[in-house]
């Protein structure tokens, strides 16, 4: 008789080695989630690999791949249960509180790198070991419908030999058949595995509950070459003690907290639950020298681009939604949210935990565009609620989100400001700065005086320091720093420096102010302009891929020609008459003045 099964189960276990993990690591990743969950101590990642002969030459490849844990275990009835899909001791999220989600995480992380999964487990030494099995071959082949019933089965004698970890009660999962892991040698799996796992378990390893070895090894020797390493905490906030950081931050933090952690009581069906917000900008120590990008903590920090979704202790993904991936100096800041299992359907809990789908919608709507589009807060919230939107209970945090890495992206901003490669001492002037000033004393020799030039003929050198210092000290810049820019100004006689400002509450695009006999431009970096147009031309360059270059170059010209119809529409919407005419006298004027800034510009290359 012909069987005609609502879900098919060959047809089903096909579609769920296409189950979407990132890569090898997540998959495996899963596995260690069941350890941890099991009161593990200790987990092992065993890659044993043997010599295939390919193009005529022989190469190292995986052949098995094994997590072992000292956990408490599995009887026959959870053992099987662990290998269903969709099935476990864990299903209801709202009520857990540990870090397992649906059911789904063996079979289905197994079957996405492998074609069987063999997995043993004891509650009473290693002699104990129940054993069963999942092989997609048979389950397509063989119509098999069940997972097959554990028996007694002696735990193979090369996993005995390269485990540490075989007590009195635990777990060995081992993938065979490996077809679809990306990575092909047991190096690559343990380089590339090495700091996600130290950053997915950091705080587990941090604190001690857990220890990770990774191991690879021969399978075909009687004596095992075993290679080992155990995971240091990868932390992407940067603020933890003895990490996998590269010296000189190895064992001491990179980065800073900024502020304080605020907790966010955030009410979902009907009950209250705690979210933790927590940031960190990098120490001015971590940014000084030549491109502190280029040097290792640097590079180790770029590989750490994201806000930290943490649940119940366990990362569950670094969402880069929320940088510039163009701009270099986004890896000096960081942000973390703590929040509970219970809250897995408002933030989006994928099953394989590996994103937070409506916690990152929220970075990928720009709030400020969202801020405008409703123009206060209250007007957003009320909509929003009258919506039913899901987003409103994390609007409050994206918004502190949003807020502090502004802030935090200020900060580094200045920390940036006057710093050149080659050498350079700090604030060596621009060659546009040094060009305007040669400009503006032709401009002086041909007639053409303004407040600046009276300024620097009445006043002393000190006097014109302390005002220059002054408007610096306004302006947001570090009283230190100031004293060094304004120094070097009056020295070398500048009429024009640039600075960074907020100039909080302020419509306009820069700030001019003639002090101390030198003109201070200072550009608003809450201008969208400023975002733009001026920031992706500031960042360093000699980190940036080709791509990102083209991409900040197109977005500058954006940003000009946006300024330009600004103008334009500026003009276009005064009133025939005396207004219309000032508008025109003041473009053609400061049209003349720049053509005489910016010709003959090749000569200062």
């Amino acid at each position: 008789m012909t069987h005609y099964d609502i879900v098919p189960t060959h047809l089903v276990v096909k579609a769920m080695r296409d189950s979407g993990y990132k890569n090898a690591a997540y998959a495996i990743a899963e596995l260690m989630d069941n350890a941890i969950e099991a009161r593990a101590t200790q987990v092992e990642l065993l890659c044993g690999e043997r010599n295939e002969m390919l193009r005529q030459r022989q190469r190292s490849r995986i052949h098995q791949l094994a997590v072992l844990d000292n956990g408490c275990g599995m009887d026959a009835e959870v053992l099987r249960m662990a290998l269903q899909f969709g099935n476990g001791t864990r299903l209801e999220a709202e009520n857990q509180t540990g870090i397992g989600r649906f059911g789904m995480g063996l079979p289905n992380s197994s079957v996405s790198q492998a074609k069987r999964v063999d997995v043993w487990s004891w509650q009473n030494g290693i002699n104990s070991a129940l054993h069963t099995y999942i092989d997609t071959d048979e389950i397509e082949k063989n119509g098999l419908h069940e997972v097959p019933e554990p028996d007694l089965k002696p735990i193979p004698e090369m996993w005995l030999k390269v485990g540490k970890s075989f007590g009195q009660s635990g777990t060995l999962v081992v993938w065979s058949n490996i077809d679809r892991c990306m990575w092909r040698t047991a190096r690559t799996i343990i380089d590339n595995s090495e700091l996600l796992i130290g950053r997915i378990y950091r705080y587990f390893i941090y604190d001690g509950t857990v220890t990770i070895r990774f191991v690879s090894f021969d399978t075909d020797s009687r004596k095992p070459n075993v290679v080992e390493k155990y995971a240091l905490p990868n932390d992407p906030m940067y603020l933890m003690e003895r990490t996998s950081c590269p010296a000189p931050f190895n064992n001491v933090p990179m980065f800073e907290q900024w502020g304080e952690d605020l907790t966010f009581r955030v009410l979902f069906r009907d009950e209250e639950h705690d979210v933790l917000v927590r940031c960190a900008v990098a120490k001015k120590e971590a940014r000084e020298g030549n491109n502190p990008g280029r040097l290792q903590h640097g590079q180790h920090a770029k590989n750490n681009l994201g806000v930290s979704l943490i649940r119940a202790g366990r990362e569950l993904d670094l969402d880069a939604g929320w940088v510039n991936n163009y701009d270099p100096t986004e890896r000096w800041w960081g942000v973390e949210i703590q929040f509970p299992p219970s809250l897995d359907d408002l933030f989006g809990v994928t099953n394989n935990k590996q994103a937070a789908r409506n916690f990152s919608a929220m970075a990928k709507e720009d709030i400020e565009e969202l801020s405008q589009e409703y123009q206060t807060y209250t007007n957003m919230r009320e909509q929003l609620d009258a919506d039913a939107d899901p987003r409103l209970p994390l609007l409050e945090i994206a918004l502190h989100i949003h807020k502090n890495r502004k802030q935090m992206r200020e900060i580094l901003d200045r920390q940036s400001k006057g710093v050149r490669g080659g050498g350079q001492k700090r604030y060596e002037p621009a060659p546009s700065e040094q060009k305007a000033t040669d400009v503006a004393q032709q401009r002086v020799n041909e007639g053409h005086v303004g407040k600046s030039d009276k300024q620097a003929a009445e006043q002393s050198p000190e006097q014109r320091t302390e005002e220059i210092v002054t408007v610096l000290v306004e302006q947001g810049v570090d009283e230190d720093q100031a004293q060094e820019l304004a120094a070097q100004t009056v020295g070398r006689n500048l009429k024009f420096r640039f600075i960074n400002s907020t100039l909080s509450g302020s419509p306009a695009f820069f700030d001019v102010q003639s002090r101390g006999g030198s003109v201070i431009v200072a550009l608003n970096t809450t201008h969208p302009a400023y975002k733009h147009l001026v920031e992706v031309l500031q960042k360093e360059v000699t980190t940036a891929s080709e791509e990102e270059l083209q991409e900040r170059l197109a977005r500058a010209r954006e940003g000009l020609e946006l300024l330009l119809f600004a103008w334009a529409r500026y003009e276009d919407e005064q009133p025939d008459g005396p207004r219309r005419t000032r508008a025109q006298e003041a473009r053609y004027d400061w049209g003349r003045v720049a053509r005489e800034f910016l010709e003959d510009e090749e000569s200062y290359d």
